[in-house]
């Protein structure tokens, strides 16, 4: 790996942190709404399967080392055993993901068709994973669980429509164009 990839990665896991510095929305249901997935669903986006998840992965990797990353300034090994764990350990899943089914046409693809495997990706297996691991983290019902998380969807939706539309004007500058086509 090059040394512009790495400080691409380092960047990307710097942008997802000051996310985490906007107040977090409690919804009462032990799980915060953030922003911090606009920037993971950006990376894999911007970045593609192999980078986005590991700018990802490495902001995991800091958050359970317990530097206070997370949103409200949270962070610590014990968080993935908590309600929000899932969440957490779905996000470089989630950029992967998402890097690899936009990195092969991420040039010709529209900003509706990015948003469309931002949602999928980003907002309904983001969910269904964290809504899972609530469950049996809350010992409740899965069913119950899934549609408690419900309430996130349109928001992650926005944020997925926002990265998008984002991917899409920033592939058009010139030094990130150069970046992009060498991925």
């Amino acid at each position: 790996m090059k040394t512009k990839d790495l400080v691409i990665i380092a960047m990307f896991t710097a942008l997802i942190a000051v996310l985490g510095l906007l107040p977090a929305i409690n919804l009462g249901i032990g799980v915060p709404f953030t922003f911090q997935n606009l920037g993971y669903i950006l990376a894999g986006c911007l970045l593609g399967s192999k980078r986005g998840g590991l700018s990802v992965l490495l902001f995991v990797i800091l958050v359970a080392l317990g530097l206070p990353l997370l949103s409200g300034g949270h962070g610590g090994f014990g968080l993935f055993f908590g309600p929000t764990g899932g969440y957490i350990l779905s996000f470089p899943l989630v950029a992967y993901l998402i890097g690899l089914l936009t990195e092969r046409q991420f040039h010709q693809m529209s900003v509706w068709q990015i948003f469309l495997i931002n949602g999928l990706i980003g907002a309904l297996l983001c969910n269904l994973i964290g809504g899972i691991f609530m469950a049996f983290n809350l010992h409740m019902p899965i069913l119950k669980a899934l549609k408690t998380v419900i309430v996130f969807i349109p928001g992650d939706l926005v944020k997925g429509l926002i990265a998008a539309i984002l991917a899409v004007r920033l592939r058009n500058i010139p030094s990130i164009k150069r970046y992009l086509n060498t991925l």
